[in-house]
């Protein structure tokens, strides 16, 4: 029996589109410190007030994008789960959430009392963020800390311009780009802009905006989340063979007050549809499964708000979910995955 298990890891959905659900995803999505990263009371503070209005706003979103078998974002990682098994020949393939179920703690102890002692965390994350990656290695480190677990724990490191992932991003998304259109619009998951510039190992990078994006040093772009997006736009329309202005780069799903990464996917929707485009095709690169972000943010209140700003068609791209190639690809970079030390 082979013992080098796989763990992959996405960000997780609320058990049921009940506000009484949604309010507990929220309430421990939100208090994550890589989430808000705000002192305790404060982020309590805040969190407290979001989850006055929010969870049945949530649950009304949820609602609208939930399938028969449940959360889409659940049953997609499921389905890759399932591919992952056929492609991954090391050991047994399993899947955690880091918010909602199955947690990264179950998981973790389930494959350790199974006798695996050689473990690759995957987060599924193609660029760096402390609230996506940060917050995945960190539980893991603590599961494995806290119940004095002796393993040997290997990590997929981002993979923004992987050329498998690029490759895979490209076969997924070619029977869309062949068809006729205006623009193609790469919509990444927004971040605060301090999350940018605390990482920022020059002190001095994410002052002048996006502009430096694109000549980040390595120490830079290693941490920087908006450098990293762009890295994958750049690569995915290289591929594709994508001429300049043909496409753009937008940052969505802000929350609250503070100022986020720009360009805004929905001023950017406004924008190209008041510039004449009539068609317009938007992928999600931040994500490798639909979710609510894509699916319902996206593909529902997107494509309404396009229209009503004088567009005429909004299609969205799906995500990578369970196509094969993907598997393939990520069962690369996942054997290249570094031990942890």
């Amino acid at each position: 029996m082979t013992d080098h298990a796989l763990l992959l890891v996405n960000l997780g959905s609320p058990a049921s589109t009940s506000v009484a659900d949604v309010r507990s995803y929220l309430n421990q999505f939100l208090m994550d410190p890589y989430v808000i990263d705000l002192p305790w009371p404060l982020r309590r503070l805040l969190v407290s007030l979001i989850l006055i209005k929010r969870p049945e706003q949530s649950a009304h979103a949820y609602a609208s994008i939930w399938w028969e078998e449940g959360s889409p974002l659940v049953v997609l990682s499921r389905r890759l789960q399932a591919q992952m098994t056929e492609t991954w020949k090391h050991g047994p393939v399993d899947l955690a959430m880091r918010y909602g179920e199955p947690s990264i703690e179950t998981c973790l102890l389930r494959l350790v009392k199974a006798g695996h002692r050689k473990i690759t965390l995957a987060p599924l994350y193609p660029q760096f963020a402390d609230s996506t990656t940060t917050t995945v290695i960190e539980e893991a480190r603590r599961v494995l800390r806290e119940n004095k677990l002796d393993v040997k724990l290997s990590i997929l490191q981002p993979f923004y311009d992987q050329p498998e992932y690029i490759e895979a991003l490209a076969a997924s998304a070619r029977p869309h780009l062949q068809q006729d259109y205006d623009h193609l619009l790469l919509s990444f998951h927004g971040l605060p802009e301090r999350h940018l510039t605390k990482l920022d190992p020059t002190g001095k990078h994410c002052l002048k905006g996006a502009d430096c994006c694109q000549t980040a040093s390595p120490a830079v772009l290693a941490t920087c989340y908006r450098a990293q997006c762009f890295r994958t736009a750049a690569a995915f329309a290289k591929t594709m063979g994508l001429a300049d202005g043909k496409w753009s780069v937008s940052f969505q799903s802000r929350l609250g007050r503070a100022k986020w990464i720009e360009p805004y996917t929905e001023a950017r929707l406004d924008e190209l549809a008041k510039s004449g485009v009539k068609k317009i095709l938007v992928m999600c690169p931040a994500f490798v499964a639909d979710c609510i972000e894509t699916l319902e943010e996206i593909g529902d209140r997107g494509k309404e708000q396009f229209r009503e700003a004088g567009g005429e068609e909004l299609v969205l791209v799906p995500c990578l979910n369970d196509d094969p190639q993907w598997a393939r690809a990520l069962a690369t970079l996942c054997e290249r995955a570094p031990l942890s030390l």
